[in-house]
């Protein structure tokens, strides 16, 4: 605990020096610490990515940065700002601080924070935006510009990766600056995402803050389509975002469409960047061919875009089964899927009915415009992958709109301290999900409360991997575990090499022994399917 509020402490100012620059350069997105915070993140997130392109971000880019913006922050004596917070504010704010920092020091237990997140800030963190990346494991091609974010932090400020419960702590300062109560009342649902970089927090908040904003009237179309824009580059799944702000822009504001051009050119730097690592445009999607010679191969895609669709049914009928759904079972089967998942389905197909009726009845062009937006995303999600966890951001914005008005400080607070207790209660009890909510799998991952959390947060160590060789590429696999959290890079992930042995072909680097270079794959040689094959059964071997 005591580290992430040091790690905050550090952070926030910093942030702050960068806003106070950003603001300099393209205007203010809205006004107080919040605000300037923002612009601050958007502002290091788009410039740690230009510079991943060719040098890592190392200890000596953190160093720089925190530099230039604590220097910012002095100058400009943004410090002066916290001292407009009354007694009962500073008193409601340390409080969620305390609960936020609680939270933020259990063990990380979202699996993805092992088989995604940590390898993604290793390579950035050492080597940068690698070409074709996606080669060595598919995952890692996405490379999200949070965990870029987060790289830049990792070396020293943030060495355990808890840029998410620094990032609460920020949303609490919007909600005190803003007085919009309600947003207290997500705050402790939030909190389950405060252990690990996952970029499911960060588009919640941001799409929450934008709304808010929009509806309190803020024209400032140039940021706001420009950080809804950071937000889908952060999470494509969040295209309804940057698709509201748009249709906000051209019907209600009238604007024409110089206020975009900021937006266009963050998308284009996004682009690139999935062109870099992926090799298309927008990452896990195969469109965009322009026929790089680093793309993936083909039969991992397939078999990616197959686990896809079986993940959309919680794994619980193979590929082929599903390929002999008919539409009715397409729908019928997706809505009685065995445990909680089936239940998160049905609530959200109603919660789209219940707010398009909403919206119909209250016949107000933003309002409207947010219920569109959210439709266009649904079909999307469900055509390509209808997980929960893709739409999970829609319940949010379906309470913010429905129930903005009805919202005061003190029902929140009660609210907020109610679902605090609870939320720390099932993060420092884990065997109570365990037992009443078994289907809920994330938490058989939870380990409950230790004492050591008071001084730093909870962190994994394995360190046990075996290291091989095929064809020019040397590479590290953790050793009887699925996940190569903390092995040397480069290390590729067990699933993702039998996927590449069953499609006949092995990633390998595009130059000698230079990892920065980038990889490609290639179909292997007779040889090179000998050592692949060692390096199968030396993994089956230690599974058993």
């Amino acid at each position: 605990m005591l580290l992430i509020l040091f790690s905050s402490i550090l952070i926030i100012p910093v942030l702050m020096g960068w806003g106070k620059i950003m603001e300099n350069i393209s205007g203010i997105l809205f006004e107080g610490i919040s605000g300037k915070i923002l612009s601050g993140i958007l502002g290091t997130s788009l410039i740690w990515t230009l510079i991943s392109f060719f040098y890592p971000l190392n200890i000596y880019v953190e160093t720089v940065s925190i530099l230039l913006g604590l220097f910012f922050f002095s100058k400009n004596k943004l410090y002066q700002e916290f001292y407009q917070f009354s007694k009962k504010d500073f008193t409601l704010f340390s409080a969620a601080t305390l609960i936020i920092i609680l939270s933020g020091s259990y063990y990380p237990y979202i699996l993805d924070h092992f088989g995604y997140y940590i390898p993604t800030i290793q390579w950035l963190t050492e080597y940068g935006l690698v070409k074709g990346i996606s080669n060595v494991d598919l995952t890692l091609g996405q490379m999200s510009v949070w965990h870029i974010f987060q790289a830049g932090f990792s070396n020293f400020s943030d060495p355990f990766l808890r840029i998410n419960a620094v990032l609460l702590i920020v949303y609490t300062i919007y909600i005190i600056e803003r007085k919009n109560w309600i947003h207290l009342c997500f705050l402790p649902v939030l909190l389950l995402f405060s252990q690990s970089p996952s970029p499911d927090l960060p588009v919640i908040i941001f799409s929450l803050i934008i709304l808010t904003e929009l509806i309190a009237g803020n024209r400032n179309t140039t940021l706001l389509f420009a950080f809804s824009v950071f937000v889908f580059a952060i999470k494509p799944t969040m295209i309804w975002l940057p698709l509201l702000v748009f249709l906000s822009s051209v019907f209600i504001f009238k604007n024409n469409f110089r206020p975009l051009l900021l937006g266009i050119l963050i998308l284009l730097l996004f682009f690139i960047k999935n062109i870099w690592t992926f090799g298309f445009p927008v990452f896990p999607v195969a469109m965009g061919d322009l026929g790089v010679s680093w793309k993936p191969n083909p039969e991992v895609l397939k078999i990616s875009s197959q686990f896809a669709i079986m993940k959309t049914y919680d794994m619980q009928y193979t590929y082929e089964e599903i390929q002999k759904f008919s539409t009715a079972d397409y729908i019928k089967n997706w809505f009685s899927l065995e445990g909680i998942k089936s239940k998160i389905n049905i609530l959200f197909v109603l919660s789209l009915v219940v707010f398009s009726v909403f919206a119909w009845i209250k016949k107000r062009k933003l309002i409207t415009m947010i219920c569109i937006s959210l439709l266009i995303k649904s079909i999307l999600i469900l055509a390509f992958s209808a997980q929960y966890r893709f739409f999970i951001d829609v319940f949010f914005v379906v309470v913010f709109v429905m129930f903005n008005e009805y919202f005061n400080k003190k029902k929140s607070i009660i609210i907020f301290s109610v679902l605090s207790l609870f939320f720390i209660s099932m993060l420092s009890f884990p065997a109570l999900i365990q037992k009443y909510i078994p289907s809920f799998r994330v938490g058989s991952f939870m380990t409950g409360f230790e004492k050591e959390q008071l001084y730093k947060p909870s962190t994994y160590e394995y360190h046990q991997f075996n290291t091989f060789k095929v064809g020019n590429f040397k590479f590290n696999v953790s050793h009887n575990y699925p996940y190569s959290f903390d092995t040397p890079l480069p290390a590729v992930t067990p699933f993702y090499i039998f996927d590449d042995v069953k499609a006949g072909i092995f990633p390998q680097l595009l130059e000698g022994n230079d990892l920065k270079k980038g990889f490609i794959w290639k179909k292997m040689t007779p040889e090179e399917k000998k050592e692949a094959q060692k390096v199968i059964n030396n993994i089956k071997n230690s599974d058993k």
